[in-house]
C-alpha cells in the first residue's frame, strides 16, 4: 500500500516501481485484506501488475503498513534456541503466545513513539507471517496454503511494564500505539522457497545488535498455524509475529534501550528493509 495525492493506492512492487494495481485493473480491492478474501486474489494481483507495469502505470508516494487493520496481532515468544540460551530459560515444550492490539501497527518510515510511563523499551526484529484465507483446526500439513505472504516486522517492547508490573503486564507492554512496524511491502509466499531459512538482522543507528537466522526457530510457521488455529479461527490479514533472535537490549549488559533519534532497522532475506525512527511520544 502507498499514500499518494490521489489517496492509499495498493501497489506492487517491480523493479523498485510502484505499480498501481487500481489503475491496471479499476476492480481491484482497496486493501490486501480484502485481496485475500477473494479466492483469486493473487492471481488477480499477478494479472494487475503485468498489466500495470507494461503499461507504465506507475506512482509515487509514501509505504505504508501493508496490512494497515490486521482482525489479530498474534505474536509469540521464546521461539529461537539462540534467543531462548540468550535469556537463560529452557526452549518452551509448546509455543507461547501473546497479541497486540491492531491500532499498535505501523508501516515503513512511521516512527515509533516512546510513552513518558516506559523508561525501557527494546526492540525485536521478527519475521511477520500474514494469513490469506480463513481456517480452524488447520493440520500442520496444511498450513503453508494458509500463508498469502512474509514481511518484516519489530516487535517493540516496554521491558519494565513487561515484566516489572504488578503480575507483568504483557499486554500493555507489548501494545502501545506504534509498537508493531511492518513492512516495507508484504513478500508473497510463492517467492519465499523456505520459510526456515532466512538471515535476518536488526541494526540500531547502523550498528547491527540483532543476527540469526530462521533455522533457529522452535516452531516453524506451520507448526504455529496448527497450533493457534486448534482454538482461534485465522482470519485473512491476521498477523503472527514468530519471535525474535538474540541480541536484544535487555540482555545486553549493559542494556540498550530505544531513545528519541535512534533508528531501527530490521531485514530479512527477501523482505526488504524495514526503517523506522524513535522519538518521544507527545
Amino acid at each position: 500500500m502507498i499514500s499518494t495525492t490521489n489517496g492509499d493506492r495498493p501497489v506492487a512492487v517491480q523493479d523498485g516501481k510502484y505499480v498501481d494495481l487500481l489503475e491496471a485493473d479499476p476492480g481491484f480491492p482497496r486493501s490486501l485484506k480484502e485481496l485475500f478474501m477473494r479466492d483469486d486474489g493473487l492471481a488477480q494481483a499477478r494479472g494487475a501488475a503485468k498489466k500495470g507495469l507494461a503499461a507504465g502505470s506507475c506512482v509515487t508516494g509514501r509505504l505504508l503498513a501493508p496490512i494497515a487493520s490486521p482482525g489479530k496481532v498474534i505474536c509469540i515468544g521464546l521461539n529461537y534456541r539462540d534467543h531462548a540460551a540468550e535469556t537463560g530459560v529452557e526452549p518452551p515444550p509448546e509455543p507461547v503466545v501473546f497479541n497486540k492490539f491492531s491500532q499498535s501497527v505501523v508501516g515503513p518510515e512511521e516512527a515509533i513513539r516512546l510513552p513518558a510511563v516506559c523508561q525501557t523499551v527494546d526492540y525485536e526484529a521478527e519475521l511477520v507471517v500474514v494469513i490469506g484465507k480463513r481456517g480452524k483446526h488447520i493440520s500442520q500439513a496444511d498450513a503453508g496454503k494458509y500463508v498469502a505472504g512474509f514481511m518484516n516486522g519489530n516487535d517493540v517492547s516496554a521491558r519494565d511494564w513487561q515484566l516489572q508490573k504488578p503480575g507483568k503486564q504483557w499486554l500493555l507492554g507489548k501494545t502501545p500505539d506504534t509498537f508493531a512496524p511492518t513492512g516495507p511491502w508484504l513478500t508473497t509466499a510463492d517467492e519465499i522457497a523456505d520459510s526456515r531459512n532466512l538471515p535476518i538482522a536488526l541494526r540500531l543507528n547502523g550498528r547491527t545488535m540483532q543476527s540469526s537466522t530462521t533455522r533457529e526457530l522452535i516452531f516453524s510457521v506451520e507448526e504455529l498455524i496448527a497450533y493457534i488455529s486448534q482454538l482461534v479461527t485465522l482470519e485473512p490479514g491476521d498477523l503472527i509475529f514468530t519471535g525474535t533472535p538474540p541480541g536484544v537490549g535487555m540482555a545486553r549488559k549493559p542494556p540498550v534501550f530505544l531513545k528519541a533519534g535512534d533508528v531501527c532497522e530490521v531485514e530479512i532475506a527477501g523482505l526488504g528493509v524495514l526503517r523506522n525512527p524513535v522519538v518521544a511520544d507527545a
